[in-house]
């Protein structure tokens, strides 16, 4: 019999719907349940594409011992932590709180008033490592419920009233100003420090992308000329574009690596990562002029559309790390790593011979039971280009017949936004209409199924019905970001309307007297606590992310409202710069663009002008810190940066400005492009 999950829309919980264990989704009547039986809740949370959930669910889950013993002592709610951020992040906080880490699947034991008080991460089914088993965990839970109630709820109790301490209303600098160049400066100095210049990123195993750092350093150099900040850029992007986290037959990244040396990655793709690197090698590329970051950015905006795009329009939250390795068991990595005998068996003596030296496959392998993660680690231009792209079409089409990762198909509405703006300006950069189409109609999917007649937002969607989670911060920050970005690639000033009303609801409903966010609406669900955090974690923090949005509304709305919205929130910026760059990067990022202005430009002309056209590439290719483009003909007035903006002699003509103060428009691009370096 399937349990309550089989009725959901989320193809995590869907994957729990025939176990054994009687779950039930997040909801009041799980809890209600628990009160009626007196017994614990026992709180999982994972995601479709987690290696170790899918592990977990094996083991325990699916065992009819465990089952048993967790329907008749507790209350089993099982949790999509992409659905639900929210919940999430709450009990989260407490499991690193409580333990010094965290991550997933996270296993939280809770009162029937939703009180956590006792916390663990993935459990064995028997102890190993020092590790208690799960069943042992069951056991001394239902025993301390049972034997110790009292004690109990006072440690319950305890954690609540801390987690409630940990707000960030009234803890922004009093003058809350955004960081100067001393406080950017700081956090270029700080994350020197923190770089690893023998493999690129920061830090030590395991390594994430960098991405918002990474937009911050760029837009650091483009204001100051540091070569230090370009530097780690181009260091961080070569290495991982030349690492086992970048797919390099198909295309895209890994969520992150397990080394310091980026060649053995976590296999999953996220559509979050694939989105923000495709922006931030397309932006390298507008610095330096990269070949190598070129080459990524396109293939990484392909491998979006081609991998994780839906029927609807949208795209998809996820591929799996594991796959059938064709014996029927599930391995992770089975999709994509080779052995020299797989490589003969596809290309023969000579070219596989030649494939080894070239991706770094070796008998010893790389990764589990002599398999290679494919790398590309030699300079391109010192190998046969032509071998190479023979090799990989032969490659590839290899590993089309082999069982595919499964892909998680609900459309997350942040995330799509983070799409759009990176297939956008990716489809503009490089003369690829069909990429700008395809944020087009992500874009169109995130209005027609994800905003309701009030301008509000699900979080999800699946087969083009919305789901029933309301929008957090990230998602309104996300897609107000992403369709600014397209209303300056297409010039559709429908867009910049549509991101003012998703930016006038974080005004409203997620924003403190003090201009600190929450990363729920003020009408949300109450839970033990409101979510709150300005700093970045796999995405830029949802209040950064409207810190941008904000500054960049403003920017081409001239709406004071929305630019002292911006300042505001930046104010934390101010205070973490020097502590902890690392995890503020979309934050300096930000204020890196306030502090340039950011600069507006209109571009004025008949559409489909080559004189036109080239200003408004012109415009979109400027390094500017965080620029904003304004593109619409003569007596335009959808968006405020363009009214009043007439031609030039019956010419072309850009109007460069800062806070709506223009310098003399210019029909030239060349002049154009000058003015809009950093």
């Amino acid at each position: 019999m399937p349990n309550r999950l089989a009725h959901e829309t989320s193809p995590y919980l869907l994957q729990h719907a025939d176990n054994p264990v009687d779950w039930w989704p997040w909801s009041a009547a799980a809890f209600e349940e628990a009160r009626r039986r007196g017994v614990p809740v026992l709180l999982s949370v994972g995601y479709s594409s987690c290696h170790w959930c899918h592990v977990m669910a094996h083991e325990s889950f699916e065992d009819t011992a465990t089952a048993e013993l967790l329907n008749e002592h507790f209350v089993a709610v099982k949790v999509d932590r992409e659905e639900r951020p929210d919940v999430d992040a709450v009990y989260m906080e407490a499991v690193q709180a409580a333990t010094g880490q965290g991550g997933w699947p996270m296993t939280v034991f809770l009162t029937p008033d939703a009180e956590p008080f006792y916390f663990g991460t993935y459990f064995p089914p028997e102890p190993r490592h020092g590790m208690p088993s799960f069943g042992q965990i069951l056991d001394g839970v239902r025993n301390a419920w049972a034997d110790r109630r009292d004690e109990v709820g006072e440690v319950a109790g305890r954690i609540v009233a801390d987690l409630a301490g940990r707000s960030l209303t009234g803890a922004l600098p009093a003058d809350r100003r955004p960081p100067g160049p001393e406080e950017l400066h700081g956090a270029l100095m700080g994350l020197t420090r923190e770089f690893d210049a023998v493999h690129g990123g920061f830090g030590a195993a395991p390594k994430f992308p960098p991405s918002m750092v990474l937009e911050f350093l760029l837009r650091h150099y483009a204001r100051t000329g540091s070569a230090g900040a370009l530097e780690m850029v181009q260091a961080t992007g070569a290495a991982m574009a030349r690492g086992g986290i970048y797919d390099q037959l198909g295309g895209g990244f890994a969520r992150y690596a397990v080394d310091a040396t980026w060649t053995v990655p976590h296999f999953e793709k996220m559509l979050y990562d694939n989105a923000l690197l495709c922006r931030t090698y397309a932006h390298l590329w507008r610095a330096t002029g990269s070949d190598l970051a070129r080459r990524i950015a396109v293939e990484t905006a392909d491998f979006m559309v081609r991998e994780l795009r839906t029927d609807q329009g949208g795209f998809a939250s996820a591929l799996d790390a594991d796959s059938d390795d064709g014996t029927g068991k599930h391995v992770e990595g089975a999709y994509y790593v080779w052995t020299p005998e797989q490589l003969r068996a596809v290309l023969g003596d000579e070219d596989a011979e030649f494939a080894a030296t070239c991706f770094g496959v070796t008998e010893e392998g790389t990764f589990e039971e002599g398999a290679s993660v494919l790398q590309l680690p030699d300079p391109e231009g010192l190998v046969d280009a032509e071998r190479v792209a023979s090799v990989k079409r032969r490659l590839l089409a290899a590993r089309e017949e082999r069982h595919r990762p499964g892909r998680d198909d609900k459309v997350v509405a942040s995330w799509n936004g983070l799409a759009i703006a990176a297939l956008a300006e990716t489809g503009a950069y490089f003369d690829r209409p069909d990429l700008v189409q395809a944020a087009t109609d992500a874009a169109d999917l995130l209005v027609r199924v994800h905003m309701d007649w009030h301008a509000r937002l699900h979080r999800t969607s699946r087969d083009g019905t919305p789901g029933a989670n309301s929008g957090v911060l990230e998602d309104y920050a996300d897609v107000a970001e992403g369709f600014l970005t397209l209303a300056s690639v297409t010039g559709e000033g429908v867009w910049v309307e549509f991101a003012g009303f998703f930016l006038d609801t974080v005004l409203l409903q997620f924003t403190a007297e003090d201009g600190a966010l929450y990363d729920t609406a003020a009408d949300a669900e109450a839970l033990i606590r409101r979510p709150q955090d300005p700093t970045d974690n796999a995405t830029p923090s949802g209040w950064t992310a409207a810190a941008g949005a904000l500054l960049s509304y403003a920017a081409l709305t001239g709406s004071g409202l929305h630019r002292d919205a911006a300042e505001r929130a930046l104010g934390i910026v101010t205070a973490l710069a020097g502590r902890a760059p690392r995890f503020i990067g979309w934050g300096l990022a930000v204020a890196e663009a306030a502090l340039d202005g950011p600069r507006e430009v209109a571009v004025v002309g008949p559409q489909g002008d080559p004189a036109t056209v080239a200003l408004h590439r012109a415009a979109l290719l400027g390094t500017a810190p965080g620029a904003v483009v304004a593109l619409g003909a003569p007596g335009a007035d959808e968006v405020p940066l363009l009214q009043d903006r007439p031609l030039v002699d019956g010419q072309p003509a850009a109007y460069v400005c800062r806070h709506f103060t223009c310098e003399r428009p210019t029909t030239d691009p060349e002049e154009l492009t000058e003015r809009l370096q950093g």
